[in-house]
């Protein structure tokens, strides 16, 4: 029989469970815990985790995970998920990006048992979740006061990657190498098969973000054979966008911002973007496109320094304007005119 362990908890196939995997103290002596929601087929299959909250700022994905486990129809009927909603529970309490040492958890991997507090934590997700699964979902946000339009993150020169970063469903896919000390990182040194979901923003939940994620989620699930198909899946997938590169557009000035662009926006080179003005009213200077793409990211926080990133343009060697299209089908498909009323 085909035991799960995972510290020191059996689950067995068949099974569905909860457990609270332990990884350090507080000052008061408490137990801080990991919460891992467990779920298995009877029939054997690929085992995937889908992670949130590496960053405990990042809270859509905490969401995605909540509306996953209780959707009435999703039923695993081969394999096993492994949800992990919050890694990173000091920074979700604290609604803090980084762990109490000030280390971000996501570049001290695969870290280790006697490290830092980040690297304890690291050490513990890695040889306790990630080490069991053929694949994983890492579900981020932007940075505080910075919007990500939803878009998949993933080393398109694996074939196996690509195609599951395509089956997503997201419009926009960034080619994006390893960074170090990432989970990404060390999922692949595992031979486990990882994509990294950014969209919306931190401390915020974005309803587009969240549906995207989650119906992404289900559509990587259902190719894997894990859930059985619906009338929904066979229809024709949504091909996604490979961005080429990407930049960021920073202030020319310090000053007060007026936005003139949204996430999705097409964008032509020497497009204004914003004005900035000074607490009087002139407007000091434009911030203008330095090339053509696809607006993935911005600066939410109407105030800025010079030299400050305020816009993340990412660049294709498609057709801007049918990319932006497809983003704004996508966005009313999962965002019904009645929801918004």
């Amino acid at each position: 029989m085909n035991v799960l362990k995972i510290g020191g908890f059996e689950i067995l196939p068949g099974e569905q469970r909860k457990i609270n995997l332990p990884v350090a103290k507080l000052y008061t002596d408490a137990n801080v815990s990991l919460p891992i929601h467990i779920i298995r087929a009877k029939k054997p299959g690929p085992t995937i985790f889908v992670s949130a909250a590496v960053h405990g700022d990042e809270l859509n994905g905490i969401e995605i995970i909540r509306r996953l486990i209780h959707e009435n129809k999703f039923k695993i009927i081969k394999g096993t998920v492994i949800a992990v909603p919050m890694v990173n529970v000091y920074g979700v309490v604290n609604q803090s990006r980084y762990m109490p040492d000030r280390r971000d958890l996501n570049r001290c991997f695969p870290g280790s048992a006697k490290g830092s507090l980040a690297g304890r934590v690291a050490h513990i997700f890695l040889s306790e979740i990630v080490k069991h699964c053929d694949y994983g979902i890492d579900l981020h946000t932007g940075a505080i006061h910075r919007s990500n339009l939803p878009q998949i993150r993933a080393d398109m020169s694996d074939l196996d990657t690509k195609e599951l970063a395509e089956v997503f469903g997201v419009p926009v896919v960034l080619n994006s190498n390893l960074v170090d000390g990432s989970l990404r990182e060390a999922a692949v040194k595992n031979e486990t098969k990882i994509l990294l979901y950014e969209a919306g923003e931190a401390l915020r939940f974005d309803e587009f973000s969240i549906r995207a994620g989650m119906k992404g989620i289900l559509n990587v699930l259902q190719y894997l054979g894990m859930t059985r198909k619906t009338p929904v899946s066979r229809k024709k997938k949504i091909a996604p966008f490979i961005a080429n590169g990407s930049q960021w557009v920073r202030a020319n000035a310090s000053g007060i911002v007026h936005n003139i662009v949204n996430l999705g926006d097409q964008i032509t080179k020497g497009q204004i973007l914003a004005e900035i003005g000074s607490p009087y009213g002139e407007v000091i200077d434009a911030v203008k496109a330095t090339r053509s793409g696809i607006l993935i990211g911005k600066q939410n926080i109407p105030l800025v320094q010079e030299g400050e990133a305020m816009f993340h343009v990412a660049y294709f060697s498609e057709d801007d304007e049918e990319i932006a299209e497809r983003i704004e089908t996508v966005q009313e498909q999962l965002l019904p005119e009645s929801d918004n009323v």
